[in-house]
């Protein structure tokens, strides 16, 4: 197989084509072999992508996009789905393993974007700044409201990964006090280890960064909200799974706390959930809190030079099943 025509298949419809992968990514794709394009504008059936990418070695999966078993009988010439992204959720890797296909995901790029999402926020709560938009909006002179400030403020957040590495120093350059529970992991200076219900208790501001796996599925539950101060938010923006969002409705009702702030939720596309996001006490964005060029690109131009190391029958960095990936044979030069 010449891994100059390699053929590169990219499930990306045309308006997720454009956000999240880019022009640039494109023409670097296009230099490693020949590129086939989505040729829909929705997201493909299981189905419909099997028929779509007949003959592709790679194909090049986005968020929405699912790779279930049920794939990898009807396509005998993939070799790899290469993952756009850190979450792998859409694909089934044990069964992509059994069928000896490679599965890769990109490293993280979005630290910065999301960091800054997140303190953007915290602002806005702090000091309601959508509320005081949408009365101007209106063409009413909202009444000024005493705010609070992130500095002194104690901000909770529960796991210690490449966000909250790169957010910590932000916040305790802004005079906040941070505390960091992760079972697994000790945080560094400045922020300060504490426990889970620590974290709750103590916060202001609990921001949820943790992995989503079945341990951490609706970590955020009745019990935890209890434990929050009334006056504190809940601010998220890694994955919607973290929260039981009915016990956050609840919350919300009984002001068992002052509000929540969602990038993310269990609406499709990972989305924050229309019910709660129309909310006055819940400030949300579509998940965009990584959606900003330089974010994009790393992990998209991450995808082009994995597609081009397989090319060459080599194993990108990002593999993560390369002991059960028989198929990468096939694209030995």
């Amino acid at each position: 197989m010449g891994s100059n025509r390699i053929k590169i298949f990219l499930t990306h419809p045309p308006t997720a084509r454009e956000f999240w992968y880019g022009k640039r990514a494109l023409a670097a794709l296009r230099e490693v072999g020949e590129v086939i394009l989505n040729p829909t504008d929705r997201v493909l059936s299981t189905d419909e992508l099997a028929a779509a990418a007949r003959g592709c070695s790679l194909v090049v999966i986005d968020r929405q996009t699912e790779g279930p078993a049920a794939l990898f009988p009807q396509m005998p010439n993939l070799v790899a789905l290469i993952r756009g992204a850190v979450d792998i959720r859409n694909i089934d890797v044990a069964a992509a393993s059994a069928a000896g296909v490679l599965v890769t995901q990109a490293s993280r790029g979005f630290m910065a974007a999301v960091s800054e999402w997140i303190v953007g926020a915290m602002i806005d709560a702090a000091r309601g700044l959508t509320d005081y938009t949408q009365s101007y909006r209106a063409g009413t002179v909202p009444t000024p409201v005493k705010g609070s400030q992130i500095h002194g403020a104690t901000v909770g957040i529960i796991g210690y990964g490449a966000i909250t590495r790169h957010l910590v120093p932000i916040l305790a350059a802004m005079g906040a006090r941070v505390l960091v529970h992760d079972p697994y992991v000790a945080p560094a200076a400045p922020a300060e280890s504490a426990s889970f219900a620590a974290v709750l208790e103590r916060s202001d501001y609990v921001v949820p960064l943790a992995v989503a796996t079945a341990e951490t599925e609706n970590m955020i539950n009745t019990a935890a909200l209890a434990r929050m101060k009334p006056s504190a938010w809940l601010i998220n923006a890694s994955r919607g799974n973290l929260i039981d969002e009915a016990a956050l409705e609840q919350a919300l009702e009984g002001r068992t706390i002052a509000g929540a702030a969602l990038d993310v939720g269990r609406a499709p596309d990972q989305m924050p959930s229309p019910r709660l996001a129309r909310r006055k006490d819940v400030i949300s964005s579509p998940h965009i809190a990584g959606l900003t060029p330089s974010s994009i690109e790393h992990q998209a131009l991450e995808t082009t030079r994995q597609a081009a190391t397989l090319a060459a029958g080599g194993v990108p960095p990002g593999a993560v099943n390369a002991d059960k990936a028989t198929r990468l044979v096939w694209l030995k030069p």
